[in-house]
């Protein structure tokens, strides 16, 4: 079955439907002849803005103003933000990624300002963004709060002028750090703009390793705070400790990493410790079941300056099966601007349809027999679970046929749907245009581009027609 050339400015279903005549009266009761359609849609190559995977932005949303030359912060914002007059020349993100410190959260004990996560979330939804965040206990420049360093907790390094640093073994610090994750767990847990939580434990913004390193059982207890406090939303294991990382993804966690393109010229992690972790760990399958991000090492400007090779640095990010990058907000160099358009046509999930087919006749109540052929083009399946659906409409009907479809098992390559597929019982005769579309698995609405052309306003794609007939 073939169909013929597609053409651009014709409506698909009048260039790419092919008439296969099989004589099986068997197969559909009332036909002596079954009469099929098939469609093969126009693939597009344009960068796609999908959920949950592309390049982010850090500590500010779409729209908003990049951060100069090689500089960014480390500060979440705690207010709103002003959006530039001017859009900046920046991708546009799906994801908003912020992290804020504990005494920026907490600055009394049991105070929480939870108003600034409040906020960041409904600002990310406003800019058509989901929220990733990570809560920090404290950083080189940001110490931990003033109440915890007074309550009587326990030192782990002298009072040598360098920041206070906790002893992470301590009581004190597992009972309030739990009691900021567990809360923020019970108000924030599969709240539907909230995209992924980081991990975070112990050492400067949380990442995992320290000076003052406890034993594995006290980070293990560390990590399981996490894994009790989110059920639903996804979680990510920082990359700098392997038995933690080993432990952190064995449990669901996704994993990132905070210096995607360190070249520098003695221990280049890029070229040492990077590739040994991932094969002495064995994690080179997590992404298969949960997502894998990454953070630039400074931003793409100093690689520039570093002269660093962006092209090795981007090409091992997809090796390694990235969805998501923070590039800190910071500007793409010009010289480097396909290298980082491929990567965004590359990096997490992208659906090709490549071709479709039902019979052009089916009864109310009956199958469609329908069955697509899908190339997911990325190195990365999805991991919400989106659900596809078929659309049945005309100018005074419209149906929405939602399929059990596994599309998080569309990992790179091919996938193919052919499960019993029917029409309504109720629907009334007539002809009706089919459409598809992977709607959210909350609104369930379409929220996925295809890398197809053919998409209306409204998010659905449509494939072609079928004429149906009233049933028993």
């Amino acid at each position: 079955m073939r169909g013929l050339q597609s053409s651009k400015r014709r409506p698909l279903w009048e260039v790419a439907a092919v008439l296969l005549v099989a004589f099986a009266a068997n197969s559909f009761v009332g036909f002596t002849q079954e009469v099929t359609t098939v469609v093969r849609p126009v693939e597009t190559h344009e960068i796609l803005i999908n959920p949950g995977m592309g390049i982010q932005t850090f500590q500010r949303y779409n729209g908003d103003s990049l951060n100069p030359g090689v500089t960014w912060s480390e500060e979440g914002p705690v207010g709103p933000l002003k959006s530039e007059a001017k859009k900046p020349d920046f991708p546009g993100a799906s994801v908003a990624y912020v992290r804020w410190h504990w005494a920026t959260l907490e600055p009394a004990q049991g105070k929480v300002r939870w108003e600034i996560i409040d906020l960041a979330l409904a600002e990310a939804r406003r800019h058509g963004q989901r929220l990733a965040i990570r809560l920090m206990p404290y950083d080189p420049k940001h110490p931990l709060p003033k109440w915890y360093r007074e309550s009587g907790a326990r030192r782990a390094n002298s009072n040598d002028g360098n920041i206070w640093e906790p002893d992470f073994s301590d009581p004190l610090y597992f009972k309030y750090w739990s009691a900021l994750i567990n809360e923020a767990g019970r108000r924030y847990d599969g709240h539907p703009d909230l995209e992924s939580v980081d991990i975070s434990t112990v050492g400067y913004w949380g990442e995992g390793w320290s000076s003052y390193m406890p034993e594995f059982p006290i980070q293990k207890k560390l990590i399981d705070i996490y894994f009790k406090a989110f059920h639903k939303t996804q979680l990510l294991m920082n990359f700098d400790e392997p038995e933690a990382l080993v432990y952190g993804t064995s449990h669901g966690a996704g994993w990132r990493f905070d210096c995607l393109g360190d070249m520098k010229e003695h221990e280049p992690e890029m070229l040492d410790q990077y590739p040994e972790e991932i094969a002495e760990t064995g994690i080179q399958d997590v992404w298969r079941s949960a997502p894998i991000s990454m953070e630039t090492c400074g931003v793409p400007e100093s690689w520039f300056r570093n002269g660093w090779d962006a092209h090795y640095i981007l090409s091992e990010a997809l090796r390694w099966h990235v969805s998501t990058i923070n590039v800190k907000s910071s500007a793409i160099p010009q010289l480097w601007r396909k290298e980082f358009e491929d990567l965004e046509r590359k990096m997490g999930y992208r659906f090709v349809l490549r071709r479709g087919e039902w019979q052009t006749q089916a009864r109310a109540g009956e199958a469609l027999h329908l069955k697509t052929w899908w190339v997911n083009e990325g190195v990365a399946p999805v991991y919400r679970p989106f659900v596809l659906a078929f659309r049945l409409s005309s100018p005074n009907q419209s149906r929405v046929i939602r399929t059990d479809a596994e599309v998080r098992k569309w990992i790179p390559g091919d996938a193919v749907f052919e499960d019993p597929v029917f029409v309504p019982s109720d629907l009334p005769a007539g002809e009706y245009q089919i459409s598809v579309a992977l709607l959210d698995p909350v609104t369930f609405l379409p929220a996925i581009q295809l890398a197809i052309e053919g998409r209306g306003i409204d998010g659905w794609y449509s494939l072609g027609k079928i004429r149906i007939s009233d049933g028993y």
